[in-house]
């Protein structure tokens, strides 16, 4: 992984987190808005996989468990996707704090892959 783009992915999902829960206190069901901040958090993490998938042929191989960090960024990549569709099927301000949610999640996955990748020695 690359540092300063896990920092920007954790920077922006934190970002769309804030952003979502406000709304959604706020009495704000789900928008263009807070669906589209999610998927732009899910666009970084299509890239993260294709980066992952890269960085072991250039030299920049996982120095913890390859197995947990897949496992993280899979699960990561799929929150997203489940935190639309519920936004979608249920339209209500819960929802909306739903995805909020689940940016927040994303934002601590990337961390703890983050940190597999680069300190944890399997």
């Amino acid at each position: 992984m690359i540092l300063w783009f896990t920092t920007l992915q954790i920077v922006i999902a934190v970002a769309a987190g804030l952003f979502a829960v406000i709304a959604g206190l706020l009495g704000r069901r789900p928008s263009d808005y807070t669906v589209g901040a999610l998927a732009l958090v899910e666009a970084l993490l299509i890239v993260q996989v294709v980066m992952a998938i890269i960085a072991p042929f250039a030299g920049n191989p996982p120095s913890g468990d390859p197995l947990e960090f897949w496992v993280y960024l899979i699960s990561a990549a799929l929150l997203p996707v489940g935190g639309v569709v519920w936004a979608l099927l249920e339209r209500s301000r819960w929802s909306t704090v739903i995805l909020g949610v689940v940016a927040f999640a994303v934002a601590i996955m990337l961390w703890r892959m983050e940190v597999i990748w680069t300190i944890q020695v399997a």
